[in-house]
């Protein structure tokens, strides 16, 4: 059998293949140009916060439903705590029994033993002084007369004694009655604390625990924020350098799929995450969506710079962020700008009638 007309048949079709498969090639194009960080991130009510109660205890009554509007100082849940309310009613029946009013008839006696005492004293002044004109009369006995003085001055100690007596028992009256109110007052407070309450005028969007379980002070209760919402962000540390504050944020979320929501950045966390190698920042929305709700995810574009009438290049026609290739195969070194997803701005190496191919993969 004859091979030869069959291999240059062979040959003359992979000539004519090659020939026509030529390599996809462009010029630079004049365009807009904006380029932006992507950032991941959830919208947040503000001042979201997860409530905890302050001891463990048995959930006696829950106040609220979620979705439902509440204003600080709310009660949210309340304890039970029964043990509480004796030791609270303990310390209110103290405080009745040491009330200073009330002990106002021991002060009364502690002042009728001052009167008594005051009442002894003129009058062993005057036996005593009286003795003394007789003694100088060479009347009476000098015992009497010594015995009149020591009355005189123990009639002074007695008063003395009397008023200090009254003036201490005033003070432990006076200590006393403070320090039960006192008791009362951190009583009920401890009793209060018994019932949780909002923290701030807004929504409570979950409930974590049902009327007659168990809180011990570690898993939250409840979250509770307004009705207002941020964009928590997540930004690579590669790119937190290029993000400020005031910047113009682009978002667009699952639940509201073909749609852009516009946003600006309103704080970025100093410090970086180690473990995800990432720094936080917030934003707010300039243009939102007619409703929001807490733990929504969301996707940012943080706009950095733009610019008009860019000389740009699709993205992957740049080799190693630094060449292109030209037509036969020769590199090119270009000078980049900005880039998008994309586009590139080629800022100098090539120019508009250049004309650049598509490296192979």
């Amino acid at each position: 059998m004859n091979y030869k007309p069959l291999f240059l048949l062979s040959v003359f079709i992979y000539l004519t293949l090659s020939c026509t498969k030529k390599k996809e090639s462009i010029t630079p194009e004049v365009k807009s140009i904006t380029e932006s960080v992507y950032a991941s991130g959830f919208i947040k009510s503000k001042k979201q916060y997860e409530v905890y109660s302050r001891f463990s205890g048995i959930i006696k009554t829950i106040f609220v439903t979620e979705g439902m509007q509440v204003k600080k100082g709310d009660p949210i849940f309340q304890l039970d705590n029964k043990d509480l309310k004796i030791a609270t009613e303990n310390a209110r029946l103290a405080s009745a029994t040491a009330d200073y009013k009330l002990n106002a008839d021991k002060l009364q006696d502690a002042g009728k033993a001052i009167d008594m005492a005051t009442k002894k004293l003129t009058n062993d002044s005057l036996l005593y002084h009286r003795q003394k004109n007789l003694w100088s009369n060479n009347i009476g006995s000098k015992v009497e007369l010594e015995q009149k003085e020591l009355n005189f001055e123990n009639a002074k100690v007695d008063l003395a004694r009397a008023s200090t007596n009254y003036q201490d028992l005033k003070r432990q009256l006076k200590l006393l009655s403070d320090q039960s109110k006192n008791n009362l007052e951190i009583a009920k407070l401890m009793e209060d604390d018994f019932i949780i309450r909002s923290e701030v005028d807004g929504v409570v969007y979950k409930i974590n625990k049902e009327k007659g379980e168990l809180t011990n002070g570690l898993e939250p209760e409840a979250v509770i924020g307004t009705d207002e919402f941020i964009i928590e962000l997540s930004i690579d540390e590669l790119d937190i350098v290029k993000v400020k504050k005031g910047q113009q944020v682009l978002i667009t979320m699952d639940s509201y799929k073909d749609q852009v929501f516009e946003a600006e950045i309103i704080t970025i966390d100093p410090m970086m995450n180690i473990r995800t190698r990432s720094f936080q920042a917030e934003a707010i929305f300039t243009k939102k969506p007619g409703a929001l709700f807490p733990n929504l995810t969301a996707e940012a574009n943080i706009l950095i710079n733009s610019k008009e009438d860019a000389l740009t290049i699709p993205r992957n026609y740049l080799i190693n962020d630094t060449y292109v290739m030209l037509e036969g195969g020769k590199l090119q070194k270009v000078e980049t700008g900005l880039m998008d997803y994309d586009l590139v701005e080629i800022k100098s190496g090539i120019n508009k009638t250049t004309l650049i191919e598509l490296p192979e993969e």
